[in-house]
């Protein structure tokens, strides 16, 4: 007699044990382990599918991980012609040295004439003392102006001007520059500087819809020309963005000093990838303040985010660089979601006791927003702390883990026992890092120092401002507009602003 399994179903698998299989006869227990065989062949080919055995497009690859020897083989062809790619040199990102460059095609009209003049006399100091002022340079700024109708790209020709002092020295006004960003292996490095095409208000849209809205540098380019009738080169609009995230920088060392003077604050953190090399995407955030981060997982760079002058709650996850602090209220979702996975598992007794650990988990978030008395948490507390350690010994890898992670973190675990106002989850945090995370999975992550810090520092504006129902963007256009000149960025607003 066979025996037939199209599909095996957890209820099937919860009645296949040691017990079972010894009570089968020869013929059945053979085509039981057939069935098995089966499914454990079907598993392992759904593990091991990617774009070279299957029909998955090649983006579901991961980017920074090595194709299998079978798919190399099939890209590369024989043994000779491997070699011979891998002797040539990997290609850079960007224009290669000796391509042909391309001018702009586009004619700019002219829609506005802005006038720069010398303030006072470089020599003498004197003001007010110019005569037969002439322009001696210019350069057109496309900037984006808001009007009833939308949004709208004036062109404008920006004049300088060099003029005499009555004491006979010539005087010139020149274009504002701030700091340079430098990237080693870089032919030109980026420079904070008002001798730009782009305006501050039309670089702000630039990095919003880069950074903000996740599109690539090629859809904005697309989005631009479609839109707003302008066209933009890849290596303009890539700048755009770096720029505005580095003129960032300086604000976000504010945000962080805010921080520290913080009573709560969450902390968690998610992948990231940078050229390949795995790092990590950081946020600390309270009401009305949120940092990101972007470096190595070491409590080395825990320290950085959150000092030692920060005498607060912190909510966090079971990460070890953060069990140092005292004062840390567990996030009690991770937990519970661990548990639901243990709840569900086919064997019986570990599907008992992680029900168990599940509904004291429950029954405590329940109890501390009820506000029930200190004999019924002692109660569920009591409950759990058992069923911990009786988890704690049996031979199941994650249950075992589960009931070892409550228990050597137990005092976070129950701190909102005695500060019953404490957030019971870490849902701050990371719902502040799910727009990073859809980002990363676009962009596979940064390339370069500079476009990490580029982009957490813009995230981190961006976000505060958020929380305090700013405008981000026109904030955000006032500190390019300085930092451009060389100035220190305007105070970050405190108040919340209405629309």
């Amino acid at each position: 007699m066979l025996l037939i399994m199209a599909r095996l179903s957890k209820e099937d698998l919860a009645q296949m044990n040691r017990d079972y299989f010894q009570s089968l006869e020869k013929e059945k227990l053979v085509e039981v382990a057939d069935n098995l065989h089966l499914y454990a062949v079907e598993q392992w080919e759904k593990n091991n599918s990617d774009s070279s055995n299957s029909s998955q497009p090649p983006s579901s690859d991961n980017p920074f991980q090595d194709q299998p020897k079978s798919a190399k083989s099939k890209r590369t062809g024989s043994l000779q012609e491997k070699q011979k790619k891998d002797s040539i040199p990997k290609r850079k990102a960007g224009k290669q040295k000796g391509a042909k460059g391309f001018g702009r095609t586009q004619i700019l009209k002219i829609g506005e004439i802005v006038s720069h003049f010398p303030n006072k006399c470089s020599a003498c100091n004197q003001t007010k003392l110019f005569n037969n002022a002439t322009p001696y340079m210019g350069h057109h700024v496309l900037e984006l102006e808001t009007t009833e109708g939308g949004l709208k790209i004036v062109c404008q020709l920006h004049h300088y001007y060099q003029a005499s002092c009555s004491c006979g020295h010539q005087s010139l006004s020149k274009p504002g520059e701030g700091i340079t960003s430098t990237v080693k292996g870089r032919t030109r490095n980026l420079k904070l500087t008002e001798y730009v095409l782009v305006g501050n208000t039309f670089a702000t849209l630039i990095a919003s819809l880069g950074v903000r809205y996740r599109l690539s540098r090629s859809k904005i380019q697309e989005f631009l020309f479609d839109w707003l009738g302008v066209k933009l080169s890849i290596g303009t609009i890539d700048r755009c963005i770096r720029e505005v995230g580095i003129a960032c920088e300086p604000v976000v060392e504010e945000l962080l000093a805010e921080l520290q003077l913080a009573e709560i604050l969450h902390v968690d953190e998610t992948p990231w990838y940078q050229k390949g090399k795995l790092y990590w995407l950081w946020v600390a955030i309270n009401s009305k303040t949120a940092v990101f981060r972007i470096a190595p997982r070491t409590k080395e760079e825990f320290k950085q985010l959150v000092t030692e002058a920060f005498v607060g709650w912190l909510i966090t996850d079971g990460y070890g660089a953060y069990r140092h602090r005292k004062r840390r209220q567990r996030c009690l979702a991770h937990l519970i979601r661990k548990a639901i996975g243990i709840a569900e598992s086919i064997n019986p007794r570990i599907s008992r006791i992680g029900t168990i650990i599940l509904e004291d988990l429950r029954d405590f978030i329940r109890a501390i927003r009820e506000g029930k008395n200190r004999a019924e948490l002692e109660t569920i507390i009591r409950s759990l702390r058992g069923i911990c350690y009786v988890g704690k010994k049996v031979k199941h890898r994650k249950l075992k883990g589960l009931a070892s992670e409550i228990l050597n973190d137990w005092d976070a675990v129950i701190a909102a026992v005695n500060n019953p106002d404490l957030p019971l989850t870490n849902n701050e945090a990371e719902r502040a890092l799910r727009h990073a995370v859809i980002a990363r999975r676009i962009s596979h992550g940064t390339r370069t120092t500079e476009g990490s810090i580029a982009y957490s520092s813009l995230l981190s504006v961006v976000e505060t401002c958020r929380l305090r129902q700013i405008n981000p963007w026109e904030y955000i256009s006032s500190v390019i507009k300085l930092a451009r000149k060389g100035l220190s960025p305007p105070p970050f607003p405190t108040s919340v602003v209405s629309s």
